[in-house]
């Protein structure tokens, strides 16, 4: 168990484990039910979606163990995507050939909340860095930039 988690707890319209939470809330667009994942520690859900009615078409479907585990492993889904999509806006390579030589080109910015900070550097063939120099976190690589940067030197970009 995680160390300050709730226990798990099991009712009709919530239900936690160790690191998720499923909620079962009414819509206030319309006379429907939605439902809320929400990891251990995150203020935000990372997951709401629409929820089943019951069978007596006014009140939810009650929440159960089946339902959970897929409710977790949609939730894990997503947050594996939102987390693969900021490391490739964090992390762009190029390869270029230039005199016979494959390089590879690598833009990595570090976000900071009091500013972004980013570096651009570059390896061969066998991963060998050949430069590293600071560049503005909105330095656009491309091939054309990185052919460029190689063709100056490796100086660092103005």
């Amino acid at each position: 168990m995680i160390e300050d988690s709730p226990p798990p707890f099991h009712e009709p319209r919530l239900w936690r484990d160790e690191r998720w939470t499923a909620r079962v809330l009414k819509n206030e667009d319309d006379d429907g039910w939605a439902v809320s994942m929400t990891l251990q520690g995150h203020d935000e859900p990372v997951l709401v979606g629409p929820w089943t009615m019951g069978r007596d078409k006014k009140n939810p479907k009650p929440l159960d163990v089946n339902a959970f585990n897929t409710l977790v492993k949609t939730a894990a889904e997503v947050l594996r995507r939102h987390e693969q999509q900021l490391h490739a806006q964090l992390n762009k390579n190029v390869t270029v050939t230039v005199q016979g030589e494959r390089v590879r080109v690598l833009l990595t910015i570090v976000p900071d909340e009091e500013g972004a900070s980013a570096t651009l550097s570059a390896q061969n063939a066998l991963g060998e860095e050949l430069a590293c120099v600071p560049v503005s976190p909105a330095y656009q690589l491309s091939v054309d930039s990185a052919t460029a940067w190689i063709a100056s030197g490796f100086e660092r970009p103005g």
